[in-house]
């Protein structure tokens, strides 16, 4: 594995870049016991060496056959093209998440998926995001105050920190105000509960054995269901009671939606979206915030930069939302920390019917995956491919390939809805608090990329909250 202080004469900061820490690249396939052991640790160590450059891959795992699209060209066939085939999530990611969001819309298909698309996707669209900005910015500002009250150099898992700033904003987004301060801890811990203890790997479906069998859910898991169902049944209850307050909230929007036919939400369908919403806007986002604050830790002429743009945009301000059209290379960082460490690195797909991908035959029942993790590193597509480069995202070249090369949120209809509100969140985070902090990765920690059901740095991140000009 490349190590986070190991930057070589190559990549040194004299030429402007850095090579981030990824698991090792053998260049031979392992055995399937070896894969399924190395994907139960982490799903970044499955990959081979020759993955990352193929355009296309056939394997066979048990009795399932997968095939991995690694080229625009495949990405826009099966995602795009024959969305029809290939809408339906894996049988894996399906009863990873069930306990956690039912047939909520990340992995819900057919006409349950496309009503449910209907509703929530106008709730969080773009046009929406100028209406939550406030709340975001004064969500940040109450952390850079909690930073800078903990005095200099304090030590600080800055990876539970993001993940406690993002779940605020999206408590404060969805559920009002008030009720973000109070619940926004218990729902962070039992996310992370849950994802530790979920398995990575189904056997049952790989076995080709029909969904209906019960797959075994350990304590761990139930509790942690049972704590976010909780949190969640009293956070509606009580957004119901106080009819919202006149607040713009997300709870709200679903609470008075109504489909095509007139139709309100059922109480569970809410529920069930809630708890999508809450997953993809706070889990994601505090790993791509996390990233960032180690990716510039490491690479100071990134930093450099990163202040110098913030120093002219908002030299004595918080930046206001026209300010993020201003902020190119801050939200560059951003959009190269998705492509370095993509925080759903593999998008599977169970194709239902026979057809066939660049002309290879996929047979009905098979798996058809997107892996942004392979993709965003295909030294094919991308110069200097495992670089920290944000430069790459400046200018009219916007990554220097197709958009079927870079899809950090999904491609095609099922591009996640909310893309505009985390990366604002993204970029406003970063610079309110970049303009006050420089964070410092503790000497001698050892960062490596671990995925599981999104892609963290490992448990911890543990920095120094090191201010500007400290």
């Amino acid at each position: 594995m490349t190590q986070a202080s190991d930057v070589g004469e190559d990549t040194s900061e004299a030429v402007g870049s850095y090579v981030p820490p990824y698991p090792s690249r053998p260049d031979i396939q392992p055995s399937v016991l070896e894969l399924i052991s190395l994907a139960r640790r982490s799903l970044l160590s499955v990959w081979t060496l020759p993955s990352f450059s193929k355009p296309w891959t056939k394997i066979t795992i048990l009795r399932r056959m997968l095939f991995i699209c690694n080229s625009p060209a495949t990405v826009q066939e099966a995602f795009v093209r024959k969305h029809a085939i290939y809408e339906r999530k894996s049988p894996q990611m399906r009863h990873a998440l069930e306990p956690l969001i039912g047939d909520g819309l990340f992995v819900s298909d057919g006409e349950t998926w496309r009503r449910r698309r209907q509703i929530v996707a106008p709730i969080i669209h773009a046009s929406r995001v100028p209406a939550f900005f406030p709340v975001m910015a004064e969500t940040i500002a109450e952390r850079r105050s909690a930073w800078a009250a903990r005095g200099a150099e304090a030590p600080t898992d800055v990876l539970q920190e993001m993940a406690h700033l993002t779940a605020e904003i999206i408590c404060r987004t969805i559920f009002g105000r008030q009720l973000g301060r109070d619940y926004a801890a218990e729902v962070v811990e039992s996310f992370t509960d849950y994802q530790r203890h979920i398995d990575q790997i189904d056997i049952l479906s790989l076995l080709r054995l029909p969904d209906w069998i019960p797959r075994l859910r350990s304590r761990a898991i139930k509790r942690a269901v049972k704590r976010i169902d909780t949190v969640l049944e009293e956070i509606i209850a009580s957004y119901e009671s106080r009819a919202g307050g006149g607040e713009t909230s997300v709870i709200g929007g679903l609470l008075d939606a109504r489909d095509e036919d007139g139709r309100p939400l059922s109480r569970q369908a809410i529920r069930n979206e809630a708890a999508v919403i809450f997953m993809a806007g706070h889990e994601t986002t505090a790993n791509t915030l996390a990233w960032a604050w180690f990716l510039l830790s490491q690479a100071p002429s990134v930093r450099d930069r990163l202040h110098a743009e913030l120093d002219a945009v908002c030299p004595d301000r918080d930046p206001v939302f026209e300010d993020i059209a201003r902020l190119p290379y801050t939200r560059a960082v951003i959009e190269e920390t998705l492509r370095l460490y993509p925080p759903v690195p593999i998008l599977a797909r169970e194709a239902n019917r026979d057809d066939k991908i660049a002309g290879v035959a996929v047979p009905k029942g098979s798996i058809v995956m997107v892996v942004p993790w392979l993709l965003h590193r295909n030294p094919t597509l991308w110069e200097r491919a495992d670089h920290f480069e944000p430069e790459r995202f400046l200018g009219g070249a916007r990554g220097g390939q197709s958009k079927f090369g870079y899809v950090p949120f999904a491609i095609g209809p099922r591009i996640c809805a909310g893309l505009s509100f985390g990366l604002t969140e993204s970029v406003l985070s970063l610079a309110m608090l970049a303009r006050a902090f420089d964070p410092q990765l503790e000497p001698g920690t050892d960062i490596q990329p671990v995925s599981r059901l999104t892609l963290r740095p490992g448990e911890r991140l543990p920095m120094r909250l090191r201010a500007r000009g400290g």
